[in-house]
């Protein structure tokens, strides 16, 4: 044991740096650090360290060598072994191991076609599904979710915090930002709708990814507004969640408002093929596994909501939108954009340039 070390057991060193990050990161990405970390601290229990002094580089290689055993893809050693170095650089800092040891954490680099994930849905597809929604389940629950996800590229948690209060769609919704941002009556006429307004609001269970800096207004056309408008008053369930407050997505189950795992099955369901047409994959809808309640996510066509999100960032992009502009609209950095959502139709982006070429 190295006498300028403090003596901390490996789960002690979790949960304190679990607790650091609560401060800093949302609650799924927090649940996904502490999922990683945990099975680190594991494998070390299982190897009779229970001091984290006692933590060597070869150790450290040894925990490698059995990740990578474990078959695992290189990106998602990246995020494991990632989030291990992250939590190590904490445990260097509170002086439980020594100064150097996180820089022996082998982290794989990922090329950016590595880092971007190839299955986002296509705008073709999306069009098509938004065309059979609109003639067989119009203003629909699954409708709106889908053109809300595709039309404003936002993130599921985001989808799964708005209330109906949060839709302005005519100039008497205007008002209500006289009392939640504290604007002049004189401002309102700046504004021009249609729009909706993410709210971080942790208090009452609808947390944003990045809390405060994730709250935002976002422009909606004329025409999804009016989809909006025709789901609230037609076919939206009435109901309130246990804060007294209206999801827009609302459901008789449960709290009143649909969950995130909710909203997520319903994403692959409206993303099979077969729900309109023939299956692709030749697969008898009679006995295909992927029609199963639970089983959804099985059909090779469907895609989770993390696949709209970047088919959508991709075609806002291949329409000419500048990164920078595109970031505030979705909530996420340039860099991120360019790095993990943007894959773009080369030819497409060949022709948002040509206005350039004057």
């Amino acid at each position: 044991m190295t006498d300028d070390l403090d003596s901390l057991h490996p789960r002690e060193a979790l949960e304190l740096w679990t607790d650091r990050q609560k401060t800093e990161k949302s609650d799924g990405t927090v649940q996904s650090y502490y999922y990683r970390v945990r099975q680190f601290v594991d494998w070390l229990e299982d190897q009779g360290i229970t001091n984290l002094n006692d933590l060597t580089g070869r150790d450290v290689f040894r925990y490698d060598s059995k990740r990578r055993s474990d078959g695992l893809s290189k990106s998602a050693l990246n995020n494991q072994l990632g989030t291990v170095k992250l939590f190590l650089q904490f445990c260097a800092q509170v002086e439980a191991v020594p100064a150097e040891l996180p820089a022996k954490v082998d982290v794989p680099t990922l090329s950016k076609a590595e880092r971007a994930n190839e299955e986002k849905i296509s705008a073709k597809r999306a069009k098509e599904i938004l065309s059979k929604l609109e003639t067989f389940d119009y203003a629909s629950r699954d409708h709106v979710l889908f053109a809300l996800a595709w039309h404003t590229g936002a993130r599921l948690g985001s989808l799964c915090s708005l209330d109906v209060r949060d839709c302005y769609l005519d100039d008497d919704d205007l008002d209500r930002l006289l009392h939640e941002d504290d604007l002049a009556s004189e401002d309102l006429d700046e504004f021009s709708l249609p729009f909706l307004y993410f709210r971080h609001r942790p208090e009452t269970d609808t947390p944003l990814k990045n809390q405060e800096d994730g709250e935002r207004p976002v422009g909606l056309s004329d025409e999804i507004g009016q989809l909006l408008q025709d789901y609230i008053e037609y076919n939206r369930v009435e109901a309130e969640d246990e804060h007294g407050r209206k999801p827009l997505f609302s459901s008789q189950r449960g709290t009143g408002r649909m969950s995130k795992g909710g909203l997520r099955t319903r994403m692959h369901i409206i993303t099979q093929p077969c729900r309109y047409g023939p299956c692709p994959h030749d697969r008898d809808t009679d006995t295909c596994e992927a029609l199963e309640h639970g089983y959804e996510s099985r059909c090779p066509s469907s895609r989770s909501p993390h696949r709209i999100r970047t088919g959508s960032i991709t075609h806002h992009r291949d329409e000419g939108w500048p990164p920078e502009v595109l970031a505030e609209r979705v909530n996420a950095t340039p860099e991120v954009i360019r790095t993990h959502y943007d894959q773009p139709d080369l030819l497409k982006r060949m022709e948002s340039r040509r206005n350039y070429l004057d």
